[in-house]
């Protein structure tokens, strides 16, 4: 499971670091290769391969005409790139992804459990503000209690 937050930079040349402890449960439970895409929030998914395979399973059992169905593959997994991690733990993310994300110098990669998203540190500070002011709310109440009876 991937989990922590790490703050990192990218170069002009898009290459930022995978922090080590997301790198070695990557390496461990995977292999080095991601797949990375825009979320529907302003910044990227992380997949591992073997994650990311399951989901486009999932996805290719729905009606791809369905407007959900197509919106998602439209805006997840067409942009979705294969990316290796290099020797020094280094990955490129492509322009467009970078510009989706707005990643120029500080960035911040978090883990999600099955996950790994990459924001701006600019970014990543405001959806902690915005989760910050939704903590109370009934619907992630209702989702941790859901969690505490399983």
């Amino acid at each position: 499971m991937f989990r922590g937050v790490y703050e990192h930079q990218i170069d002009a040349k898009g290459r930022t670091s995978l922090p080590a402890k997301l790198r070695e449960t990557l390496v461990g439970s995977y292999d080095e290769r991601l797949i990375i895409t825009s979320a529907l929030d302003p910044c990227l998914h992380a997949y591992p391969v073997r994650e990311w395979e399951q989901l486009e399973s999932a996805l290719a059992r729905r009606n791809p005409m369905e407007p959900g169905v197509k919106t998602l593959m439209r805006l997840y997994v067409a942009p979705a790139q294969e990316v290796p991690v290099d020797k020094l733990g280094r990955v490129l993310i492509p322009p467009q992804l970078r510009a989706h994300a707005g990643l120029e110098k500080d960035v911040v990669w978090a883990g999600m459990v099955k996950v790994i998203e990459l924001w701006s540190a600019a970014g990543w500070r405001k959806a902690q503000e915005d989760a910050r002011t939704e903590v109370d709310s009934a619907e992630v109440m209702r989702v941790l209690t859901e969690l505490r009876q399983t």
